[in-house]
């Protein structure tokens, strides 16, 4: 984002204050990380904190935050993350976490470009990441994008690397520019990057081995030059193989902060995912964009196969404003290091941590979506059709402008519920019978039998409470809690056998402000 001034003054007021416990940090004689070490319950699980991981100053003079790249070697992040008071204390948990698996390294670098398109705004900040498999091209890989009729043209690039069944050994990404419906040629511009990092990588398989992805404002031409002369060297002179964290910072736009999971296989191979988005979230086949790194021995198509179903399950039930984009990326890639004498059980257990780190990155998109200030989680039971049309219904509930409005203001508005479903199901189902529907808010009963259950001043502050106890700060540095205001829309066991669990954000004056000026 082409931050305005109340950012500007945000993000010096948070690099005061890191420098200040960096400060206060060295003036107690801080040998290692003892002084930012994990309460106990928030390690994370298998986590052996590491006495060298230390807190330590970002290169980039534009990073919001300082960085922590040592890690723990086997350290995973939990299904559900535990609450944290501090930045400091979540980037440590993520530090702990997010150790490279084996044939990974990622590099990061940054620079600045000048719009074509708006020279006024004059130069602007860049960043570049680079993720290289180190031991060589693999064609074990998979990959789904969006579905939007507009897409990047890093989207066409990796349709065709998809289409054409070759090996890759590398992704790169920027962050600022989209890439989408350029007034230049944006294919060649896309391929221009690639073949630079080829070349400064010197892969055999040259720019072909090469996956790109862009994300930012659209419209704008891609600063190829800059790119390939520039960030993506650097970026390489800048790869390491111990952490991921500094890909999950670094593709970020206005997200927050960063977001990273892992999990651990029983034969020890690891699975570690980034993924970065806050606004014009509402993906149909990937999400903004998200890498899925690991090093065990899993074929291609047992790859996408498991891939697509992950996503149905996890970047294709969120919505933040129910905006799809045009360069929403989901790539798994294997570097096939760590053999297995059982492929059936490994590819099952592989299968099950897959879905355990997209649907934690996913929640993790929605709560760090731009302004949210609480996550709603609808979950629909016995619906009279299939899990997809259950899900579009969840999404449609999560979109009404009405009822997040309500929630951003922990108003229990149930009637908005109600209208927003009866509504979808006019327009998509009209046949149903909704006698039998009985809705939940925070797990209390509101309506049943077409009728609601709200007597009482009680019931009203109970409600309320609920959504209050979810509330997160719309402008926090990290996720204080992974609560939810829970809603839960019931069929009937008669009615059908369609469910589905969809996440959203609510709306609130921050997403506008965010929203109105984000290119100036």
């Amino acid at each position: 984002i082409f931050t305005s001034e109340k950012s500007v003054h945000k993000r010096m007021k948070f690099v005061l204050a890191i420098l200040s416990t960096v400060l206060t940090a060295s003036a107690v004689g801080v040998k290692s990380a003892s002084a930012f070490a994990f309460p106990h319950h928030h390690q994370p699980s298998g986590s052996k904190v590491a006495a060298h991981a230390s807190l330590t100053s970002s290169s980039f003079n534009d990073t919001r935050y300082a960085t922590f790249l040592s890690a723990t070697e086997e350290g995973d992040t939990d299904a559900v993350l535990p609450e944290f008071s501090s930045l400091e204390e979540y980037m440590e948990y993520l530090s702990a976490a997010s150790s490279l698996p084996k044939g990974f390294a990622t590099g990061t670098a940054s620079g600045k470009f000048i719009a074509k398109e708006a020279p006024a705004l004059g130069p602007l900040p860049l960043k570049g990441t680079v993720i290289h498999l180190t031991e060589g091209a693999t064609d074990s890989w998979a990959a789904c994008f969006t579905s939007n009729k507009f897409p990047g043209a890093p989207i066409k690039v990796g349709r065709s690397r998809l289409e054409g069944g070759g090996p890759i050994q590398a992704i790169v990404v920027n962050n600022k520019v989209s890439n989408v419906c350029s007034g230049g040629d944006g294919v060649a511009d896309s391929e221009m990057v690639c073949e630079a990092l080829a070349e400064a990588l010197n892969l055999e398989g040259g720019a072909k081995a090469v996956l790109p992805s862009s994300t930012g404002v659209i419209g704008w031409r891609l600063p190829a030059k800059e790119l390939a002369e520039d960030v993506v060297p650097k970026a390489v002179e800048n790869l390491q193989t111990k952490s991921a964290l500094n890909a999950a910072r670094d593709i970020m736009t206005t997200d927050r902060y960063p977001k990273l999971r892992s999990k651990t296989l029983s034969n020890g191979a690891r699975l570690v995912g980034v993924a970065k988005g806050a606004g014009m979230i509402e993906p149909n086949m990937a999400t903004m964009l998200c890498y899925l790194m690991t090093d065990a021995t899993i074929e291609k198509a047992s790859l996408q196969k498991m891939l697509s179903g992950a996503v149905d399950n996890s970047f294709n039930s969120i919505s933040v404003d129910g905006d799809e984009s045009t360069s929403d990326t989901t790539v798994l890639v294997a570097s096939n290091q760590v053999p297995t004498d059982d492929k059936d059980a490994i590819e099952a257990e592989f299968n099950e941590a897959l879905l355990e780190v997209m649907t934690g990155l996913a929640g993790d998109l929605v709560r760090n979506g731009e302004g949210t200030g609480h996550v709603m989680k609808v979950k629909i039971d016995g619906y009279p059709g299939t899990d997809k049309e259950a899900r579009f219904l969840g999404r449609w509930i999560v979109n009404s402008p009405l009822f997040k409005c309500a929630v951003s203001g922990n108003d229990p508005n149930t009637g908005r519920l109600a209208g927003a479903i009866g509504s979808f199901m006019g327009k998509f189902n009209g046949n149903a019978n909704l006698s039998d529907v009985t809705l939940t808010l925070g797990g209390r009963a509101i309506c049943a039998e077409e009728k609601f259950i709200l007597e009482g001043d009680e019931v009203e502050k109970e409600l309320s409470n609920h959504m209050k106890d979810a509330q997160l700060g719309e402008v926090d540095e990290y996720p204080k809690h992974q609560k939810y205001v829970e809603i839960g829309v019931d069929f009937g066991e008669h009615s059908g056998d369609g469910s589905a669990t969809v996440l959203g954000s609510d709306l609130t004056a921050e997403y506008v402000s965010v929203n109105a000026d984000y290119r100036s």
